[in-house]
C-alpha cells in the first residue's frame, strides 16, 4: 500500500505542478485557506464542475473552439505568449479559474482588477485586417461561453457527478457573475441561452492557418515527455470528440463516429478517473489501520 500511496502522491504532485506552476501550493493554500466570504457557496455547482478532473477535457476543448474566432485567435497569437509559454498560460487560467470559484472575495476582486489592465494593452490588427481588443465586449463574450460550454459539456460526460438540468443552469448562472465582473455584456443565464449565443457567432467563426497552427500544437506537439504524451493524446481524442461537426471541418479534424463513441470515450473515462484518483486527497488510516 506504501508504493501505491507513494505513486499517487509523486502523479498528483506532477500534474498539479503543470497545471498550478512552481508557486501553485502557496496560491492553493492562499485561495482556500484565507478567512472570509466568498463569491460562491460550497453547494454551487460552479464548485462541483471547476473542481472536477473533467476540467483537463474541458480546457483543451475550450482552446479548440475558441480559436475559431479569427479576432480571439489574432489576440492569443499576438499578446499571450501560447506557443512559447503554453504552460505558463495553463497555469493563469487555472489560477484565475480556482480563485474567483473558491477564493476570498477580496482576492478574486483582485484578480479581476488586474486581469482588467492587462486586457486594456491586449490589441491590435489581426491578419484580415480587422482591428481586435480583448476589452471588446463581444469578444469577451465569445471566449466566455465557449469555455464555459466546453467545461459543463465535458463535466457532463466525464465528471464524477454530473448535474441535472437545474444545476446546469445554475452553472452557467454562476459562470455569468465572474463574466460580468470581466465586463462581459448579456451572458448567458442557463444552458438554453449558452446554446442560443453559441449558435449566433457561428457565422463569425473560421478555421484560420493560426487556428489551425494551435490545434496541431495542442494536440500532436505538446511541450511533454515521452511518458506523458500517451495520456494527453487520449485526453486532446476526448476533446475532439465533443467538438461539433462545424467546428472540427474548419480546424480538419477528423470525424470517426464508431471509434469515438467507444475507444475514444473509454479512454477519456480511464485518464480523468485516473488524474481524479491521483489529486484527491488519501482517506487517513484508522488507528487499526495505521
Amino acid at each position: 500500500m506504501n508504493g501505491v500511496a507513494e505513486l499517487r502522491t509523486r502523479i498528483g504532485s506532477a500534474v498539479f505542478t503543470k497545471v498550478a506552476g512552481p508557486e501553485g501550493s502557496g496560491r492553493r493554500d492562499r485561495i482556500h485557506s484565507t478567512p472570509g466570504p466568498r463569491w460562491f457557496g460550497e453547494d454551487r455547482p460552479i464548485r462541483r464542475v471547476h473542481g472536477d478532473a473533467s476540467m483537463f477535457v474541458g480546457g483543451l476543448r475550450a482552446l479548440l473552439l475558441q480559436s475559431l474566432h479569427p479576432l480571439a485567435m489574432a489576440g492569443v497569437a499576438g499578446h499571450s505568449g501560447f506557443r512559447g509559454d503554453p504552460w505558463g498560460r495553463l497555469q493563469r487560467t487555472s489560477y484565475f479559474l480556482a480563485v474567483t470559484t473558491f477564493g476570498p472575495a477580496e482576492l478574486a476582486d483582485e484578480t479581476i482588477a488586474k486581469i482588467k489592465k492587462v486586457h486594456t494593452h491586449v490589441n491590435g490588427t489581426a491578419p484580415d485586417g480587422r482591428p481586435y481588443s480583448a476589452s471588446d465586449p463581444h469578444l469577451l463574450r465569445w471566449v466566455h461561453i465557449a469555455e464555459i460550454d466546453s467545461f459543463l459539456r465535458s463535466h457532463q460526460r466525464y465528471g464524477r457527478e454530473p448535474l441535472d438540468q437545474a444545476g446546469r443552469d445554475g452553472y452557467v448562472a454562476d459562470t455569468a457573475r465572474v463574466a460580468r465582473e470581466l465586463d462581459v455584456v448579456d451572458p448567458p443565464e442557463t444552458e438554453a441561452e449558452l446554446a442560443a449565443q453559441i449558435e449566433e457567432y457561428r457565422p463569425e467563426l473560421t478555421g484560420s492557418p493560426e487556428a489551425r497552427a494551435t490545434a496541431r500544437f495542442l494536440l500532436f506537439n505538446p511541450p511533454l515527455p515521452i511518458p506523458a504524451r500517451i495520456p494527453y493524446a487520449v485526453l486532446g481524442a476526448a476533446s475532439v470528440e465533443m467538438l461539433p461537426r462545424w467546428a472540427r471541418l474548419p480546424l480538419r479534424l477528423p470525424y470517426l463516429p464508431v471509434a469515438e463513441s467507444t475507444v475514444v470515450r473509454a479512454g477519456g473515462q480511464l485518464v480523468t478517473t485516473g488524474i481524479r484518483w491521483a489529486m484527491s486527497t488519501p482517506s487517513p488510516p484508522m488507528p487499526n489501520e495505521a
